[in-house]
């Protein structure tokens, strides 16, 4: 069971985990320390076929690889909920569709793509 953060319980992937390391130093040993305790999802070949059928039929480009995988991680872990500040390949609505489509033809469900502001409103 991942920490739970005001009623969700919360997990991250190595691709964050690699991400919140880059830059300033100081900056990101602050990043790696909240992010540390968190449970890490299982990376499974599944996971990168499906992050490349995502590159390849919504199409999302090969500089967006990082982020077909955080999508794929995130539907072949069954979590409820994806939350992102990616709104370029991420949390897009004119892609939502498409990514949707894809899992699904595969047999996976898609888990709520959002920011977290747009998960706490209300």
């Amino acid at each position: 069971m991942g920490n739970a953060r005001h009623g969700f319980d919360l997990f991250i992937s190595q691709i964050v985990l690699d991400e919140a390391g880059a830059g300033d130093d100081d900056a990101a040993a602050r990043r790696l320390d909240i992010l540390f305790p968190l449970p890490l999802l299982d990376f499974r070949e599944e996971g990168a076929d499906l992050a490349d059928a995502l590159r390849e039929e919504v199409p999302l480009p090969e500089s967006a690889a990082a982020d077909a995988l955080h999508i794929a991680l995130a539907v072949i872990n069954g979590m409820d909920y994806l939350l992102t500040w990616n709104c370029t390949h991420i949390a897009n609505a004119a892609l939502r569709r498409r990514i949707v489509a894809v899992c699904r033809r595969r047999g996976f469900e898609v888990p709520i793509i959002c920011t977290p502001e747009e998960l706490m409103e209300g």
